[in-house]
């Protein structure tokens, strides 16, 4: 209770009949999404309609758990917050979600899709051991945490439309750790304006790049190193998911792709995100030219 009632100030609350509850968590996460991330807003709208508005609850827990390391001021509110969430699961497979608009939102997608509660968990005990500011000492730590998070996310998302297959799982699993890696570099010029850096500490000393070649915005060729040998490790995870069409040889590239064929065409709309990663990765190295992109604009400010 003492955790609810901490919350109290950032939750929302909806108090009327049960219907109308309903429509406003709906509209809510819907807005959530759209203004924290934008791409998996983007994403949901090409799902079928029956799924779009439970994968906007899972989505907007997403962006909920996803922001409470940078919201809190000190680790303990962190995990009081981590704390809710997960008594908000245990307490929406009771059939009594606390109101808030995600929680009823996500209540009604567990009803309707029957959601397995692991994901849920996996992805809030991946968030909570996260609010330690800890580099990943490793690539394969920044893929298990992206696999507990993104890839947990991406399974409920198939399950809400009906798809239970072991092959779809094995996608979204690789797909999931692409993203995450891809997120966690998208991140560099956010983080390292904190003075911190996340990147796999392994990368980065094998290419002699120090934390603080990232912090003042070095341009030089080791740091190139370690932004390519990351994406690449995430390009290596969509080659997993993808296989080419011999086909379709004659048609550009991004049409010459297309899922295993063992995965269930159903399953597809799922992973739409794979649109955004490919193109992060495949096009002239967008995550670089972002990252050189900051880097000047904050000399630019510095030489004001």
């Amino acid at each position: 209770m003492a955790v609810r009632a901490l919350l109290k100030p950032w939750a929302p609350v909806c108090r009327d009949n049960t219907r109308r509850n309903s429509g406003q968590a709906a509209g809510y996460c819907v807005e959530l999404v759209r203004k924290r991330d934008y791409e998996g807003f983007l994403c949901t709208l090409l799902l079928p309609q029956e799924s779009q508005n439970s994968v906007f609850a899972l989505r907007a827990l997403n962006v909920e758990l996803s922001q409470v390391k940078d919201s809190v001021s000190q680790k303990s509110l962190g995990l009081m917050r981590m704390q809710f969430w997960r008594d908000a699961v245990q307490d929406i497979y009771k059939e009594t979600p606390p109101h808030h608009p995600v929680a009823l939102a996500l209540s009604q997608a567990v009803q309707r899709h029957r959601l397995t509660k692991r994901w849920f968990m996996r992805m809030i005990d991946a968030r909570e051991q996260n609010l330690d500011d800890r580099t990943y000492r490793n690539i394969q730590e920044l893929e298990t945490y992206a696999e507990n998070t993104q890839s947990s996310l991406l399974y409920l998302i198939l399950e809400t439309l009906g798809i239970k297959d072991v092959q779809a799982d094995h996608a979204a699993s690789h797909i999931g750790k692409a993203q995450g890696i891809i997120t966690c570099m998208r991140a560099v010029p956010y983080h390292s304006s904190r003075r911190q850096v996340f990147l796999p500490i392994d990368i980065c000393m094998l290419h002699r790049a120090s934390q603080e070649d990232f912090i003042r915005g070095s341009l030089e060729k080791n740091v190139k190193d370690v932004i390519f040998d990351i994406a690449s490790q995430a390009h290596v995870h969509l080659e997993h998911a993808y296989l080419s069409d011999t086909r379709m040889d004659n048609q550009p590239q991004t049409c010459a792709r297309s899922f295993k064929k063992r995965i269930p065409k159903s399953a597809f709309p799922a992973f739409n995100i794979t649109m955004f990663l490919k193109t992060l990765i495949e096009d002239k190295k967008i995550i670089w030219i972002n990252y050189h992109n900051y880097i000047k604009e904050t000399l630019k400010d510095i030489s004001v």
